[in-house]
């Protein structure tokens, strides 16, 4: 169990967050949620011991082991895998060390034989027989090859470290977990992993997750940054969501029931605090106005953009045709002879592990690069809006500001219309004179997908649109997404936004693909089965 008293955390001289009272208990999964810049993470690091709170205390029941996960991939780069994973339990660790010194003496003593069988009783007691089984099992789990697990961490491509590290916090049983974006840079496999294993660990999971299937997988409770308070609710992130929504909306209406109630007792009051024969009752209704002040509902720190495409131009039949194509990056061939049709009402997305294949495929389809073999035909009355995977070339040299940027796409070109627009995008009063190369990685997102929905066009290409983006930025692309009436081509790790929106799946692999016209969920399911 974790006990929070009293915490508060006083940051760049404004409260994150104060008088924070919570318990967190074993067989539970906490899932803690908040707007960008809330203090999700921080209240993670006050939780793991390595940041100090202004006021207040954690407290852990004396014993309790606590595994976090790391994010600094090369931490580790002088280790092989199996160490790396094996050191989620330092003390496990630090034994098989003492243990193999001892050992590996010239002058090998009694009292060195004593603290030798000392040493192998608590090894025993620890799993240190079973803790290279157990690690590759892990490992295995979230889909890294038993070929890597020696292999220096040095040698592993980032994703590989990603669950390297992933393993090594769930490593030896721990009593709690604490894990910062645990699904990033996950295939859909290592995900599904990776719920199982949460839903079946009888210990204390406290993650920040911007997955919001995730989240109603796993989640017992929700821990909610906001208002600059910590509040804990029973339940999963859409049980949540549909309560944080109905309480709004009630204390608004209670709000302007009493506003309205005010109205009618100053009118009264207005109206007759002259006349002798209706003073007392003037007189009885101000005491009544007095008492009587709405609730102020606490200004949230989440900030819900408006997303919305529409087509200006109603494409013909022909939509896409992809023929036989093939490309080659870096000597490696990863796109071979790939061939699909999109029709009028396909939502399309791409799957798999192969991100530098799904990209390229994005790069051809825009228009950005040319195939080695085969073509790419749209369809003559078809308009295409693109979604880059790296934006950096639209900002990084720009000397513009944001409302100078997004002129550049708009038909209108009147400041009003510029800044009621991106208004709706959650940029506001003097954020608009910003230049652009300083935005952040959120904020360039949300011009991306202004740049888009000025476009009138009729298919959308989105390569990881919801990176950088919060769970409510997150939720209004999603929704504006599924309203769009033409096509989409997109690829993403957010379960919830796949399954919500495509209406048919194209996994790359091996530079072929295989391509159903399916939900997501009943494309892993099949999965499943012919696996």
């Amino acid at each position: 169990m974790i006990t929070v008293n009293n915490l508060s955390l006083q940051y760049g001289g404004s409260v994150l967050f104060s008088r924070v009272d919570l318990q967190f208990t074993a067989g539970n999964c906490y899932g803690v949620i908040g707007a960008n810049g809330a203090g999700k993470s921080t209240f993670l690091k006050i939780l793991a011991g390595e940041l100090e709170a202004s006021t207040g205390a954690v407290d852990l029941k004396p014993g309790v082991r606590m595994s976090v996960l790391k994010q600094d991939q090369n931490m580790y780069d002088a280790y092989s895998v199996s160490q790396t994973v094996i050191m989620g339990s330092p003390r496990l660790y630090e034994c098989g060390l003492e243990k193999d010194a001892l050992y590996s003496k010239d002058d090998f003593s009694d009292e060195d034989g004593i603290r030798a069988a000392e040493l192998e009783e608590e090894y025993a007691e620890l799993g240190g027989w079973e803790a290279e089984s157990n690690a590759s099992q892990l490992l295995q789990g979230l889909g890294l090859p038993v070929a890597l697990h020696e292999k220096q961490m040095s040698e592993l491509e980032p994703r590989q470290k990603v669950k390297v590290l992933l393993a090594q916090a769930l490593f030896g049983s721990p009593d709690i977990i604490l894990l910062d974006e645990p699904t990033n840079n996950l295939d859909v496999n290592s995900v599904v992993w990776l719920e199982d294993f949460l839903l079946d660990y009888a210990g204390t999971v406290i993650v920040v997750s911007h997955d919001r299937y995730f989240l109603n997988t796993v989640c017992t409770h929700i821990v909610d940054i906001d208002f600059g308070k910590i509040r804990m609710y029973v339940g999963n992130y859409d049980f949540w969501y549909d309560a944080s929504q109905l309480m709004q909306r009630l204390q608004k209406e209670q709000n302007k029931k009493a506003e309205d109630k005010i109205r009618d007792l100053e009118e009264f009051i207005r109206r007759f605090s002259a006349n002798k024969s209706k003073s007392r009752q003037a007189t009885s209704r101000r005491k009544l106005l007095d008492k009587l002040t709405p609730d102020e509902i606490p200004a949230s720190s989440r900030r819900y953009p408006w997303v919305g495409f529409k087509v200006e131009r109603e494409p013909g039949k022909d939509r896409l045709f992809v023929t036989d194509v093939s490309k080659t990056i870096d000597g490696v061939k990863v796109l071979d002879g790939v061939s699909f049709i999109m029709g009028r009402e396909d939502k399309i997305a791409f799957i798999g592990t192969d991100e530098i294949a799904i990209t390229t495929m994005f790069k051809i389809l825009s228009g950005e690069l040319e195939p080695d073999e085969g073509g790419v035909k749209w369809g003559v009355s078809t308009t295409q809006a693109y979604f880059p995977k790296d934006n950096t070339e639209y900002f990084d040299a720009s000397e513009l500001t944001l409302i100078d940027w997004i002129r550049q796409f708009s038909e209108d070109k009147r400041e009003s219309y510029l800044r009621t627009f991106l208004g709706r995008m959650i940029f506001s009063g003097d954020d608009v004179y910003k230049q652009v190369r300083v935005l952040s990685g959120g904020e360039k997102v949300r011009c991306m997908l202004s740049k888009m929905m000025l476009s009138g066009a009729s298919v959308l290409l989105f390569d990881q649109p919801t990176n950088h983006l919060d769970l409510e930025s997150v939720a209004a692309l999603n929704n504006g997404m599924s309203d769009f009436s033409g096509n989409i081509i997109f690829t993403t790790h957010d379960h919830q936004l796949i399954q919500t929106v495509a209406n048919r799946i194209i996994e790359f692999k091996d530079g072929g693909i295989t391509d159903r016209q399916t939900t997501y969920d009943e494309y892993i399911e099949a999965s499943k089965v012919s696996a």
